[in-house]
C-alpha cells in the first residue's frame, strides 16, 4: 500500500484524496493546505490522514508519493522539493507556467529515478483509450483534422487565462493520440474582464501533411460543450463527453477522391455516406484509472502514460500559444 500525501485541497485535491482512499494500491496519508477550513474539510473526509498547513512536514513523513494540486505558478517549486526528497510525483495539469521549469522537474526525475506523472486525466478515460485505439489500427485512415471544442460559463482564473486553464486537456488527448509535437501553433484570444486575462481562445496546430488541430475554449458561453471531431480519409470521429450514452460515435461518411486519367486538372470527388456507429465504452472513472496506473508506475517500473515529457510537449504548446496571442494570432514555430 503506497502512501500518498496530496497538497493543495481547492477544486481538485478532494477528488485526488478520494481516489487514492478509493484504490487498493494507495492511501492518502497526508493533505497539506494552507486554508484552515479546507483542512476542516479534509479531516472529515479522510479521518485517518495526517493534516498539515506545513509543506516541510510533507516532505520528511513517511509517504511514497506526493500529488500536487495547486495553482499552477507554485508546481514546479513544490515538485522540485518532492523530487529532492526521494518521492514519486504526481502533478496537476498545467504542468507548470515555463518551459524551462517542465524540463528541469523531468530531468530531476530521472536523475532521482522516480515516477513523474502529470495529470492530463482525460486521456485516461475509456472513450479517449477508445479513440486511440481505432486510430492505432488504421481505422480512420489517413488523418485530415481535428476540431475541438471546450466551452462553458466559467471558472474564471485569478492566475492563468483560458487557454492555459481549459486547452490542457484537449492538448493532451492530440499529444496522446499523436505523440509529437506540431511544427507551428497559431492562436488568438481576447479579454472580457478587467483581469486582462483572454476568457476566449482559439489555438492552430499545424502537424504537417495538411493535418490541423483547431481548438475553441472558452469561459463565456451560456452552455457547455465538450466536443472532439477526429476526421480522417476512411471514417470520422466524434467524442462527445456529454454525451453519457454514447460518447464516441465513427462516422463511414467523407469522400473519395480520384483523379481523371484524361486532365491532370481535373479532380473526380464521390461522397461516400455509410453507416454510423457507437463502440461499447466502459464506465470507469478516469481519475481511478489514473490514480492505478501512476501506483502500478512506482509498482513495478512502467512508463507513465503521461509522463513528465507529454507534460513538457503540452507547456510547449501553450507557450507558444501565448506568444502567438500577445503577436495578434502571428505563428510561432516549435
Amino acid at each position: 500500500m503506497l502512501r500518498v500525501a496530496v497538497v493543495g485541497y481547492g477544486y481538485w485535491g478532494p477528488n485526488l484524496v478520494r481516489n487514492f482512499n478509493e484504490s487498493e494500491h494507495t492511501t492518502t496519508a497526508i493533505v497539506c493546505d494552507t486554508d484552515e477550513a479546507r483542512l476542516a474539510k479534509a479531516r472529515d473526509q479522510s479521518p485517518g490522514a495526517q493534516v498539515t498547513a506545513r509543506f516541510e512536514e510533507v516532505l520528511t513523513g513517511n509517504i511514497d508519493a506526493v500529488a500536487i494540486a495547486t495553482p499552477v505558478g507554485t508546481h514546479h517549486e513544490l515538485a522540485r522539493r518532492a523530487l529532492e526528497a526521494g518521492k514519486h510525483v504526481l502533478v496537476e495539469k498545467p504542468f507548470t507556467i515555463l518551459v524551462e521549469q517542465a524540463e528541469e522537474l523531468v530531468t530531476l526525475a530521472e536523475r532521482a529515478g522516480r515516477v513523474l506523472l502529470v495529470d492530463h486525466v482525460f486521456v485516461y478515460s475509456p472513450a479517449v483509450q477508445k479513440i486511440k485505439e481505432l486510430v492505432d489500427a488504421g481505422h480512420l485512415g489517413r488523418l485530415y483534422f481535428i476540431d475541438s471544442v471546450r466551452i462553458n460559463l466559467g471558472l474564471f482564473q485569478h492566475d492563468v487565462n483560458v487557454a492555459w486553464d481549459l486547452a490542457p486537456h484537449d492538448l493532451s488527448i492530440v499529444d496522446h493520440l499523436f505523440g509529437r509535437l506540431p511544427r507551428s501553433v497559431a492562436a488568438m484570444g481576447s479579454s472580457h474582464t478587467s483581469s486582462g486575462l483572454e476568457d476566449a481562445a482559439y489555438l492552430n496546430l499545424d502537424y504537417g501533411e495538411g493535418l490541423r488541430a483547431n481548438f475553441h475554449v472558452n469561459w463565456l458561453s451560456p452552455v457547455k460543450v465538450r466536443q472532439m471531431i477526429v476526421g480522417g480519409s476512411e471514417r470520422s470521429i466524434i467524442y462527445n463527453d456529454m454525451d453519457t450514452v454514447e460518447r464516441v460515435k465513427v462516422y463511414d461518411r467523407g469522400i473519395d477522391v480520384t483523379n481523371d486519367p484524361e486532365s491532370r486538372r481535373r479532380v473526380l470527388i464521390n461522397y461516400r455516406s455509410g453507416d454510423v456507429w457507437s463502440p461499447q465504452i466502459g464506465p470507469s472513472e478516469p481519475l481511478r484509472q489514473m490514480v492505478d496506473h501512476f501506483a502500478d508506475c512506482i509498482l513495478t517500473g512502467t512508463q507513465p502514460l503521461t509522463g513528465g515529457d507529454s507534460g513538457v510537449r503540452v507547456v510547449r504548446i501553450l507557450d507558444a500559444a501565448q506568444r502567438s496571442i500577445k503577436a495578434d494570432g502571428g505563428r510561432v514555430l516549435l
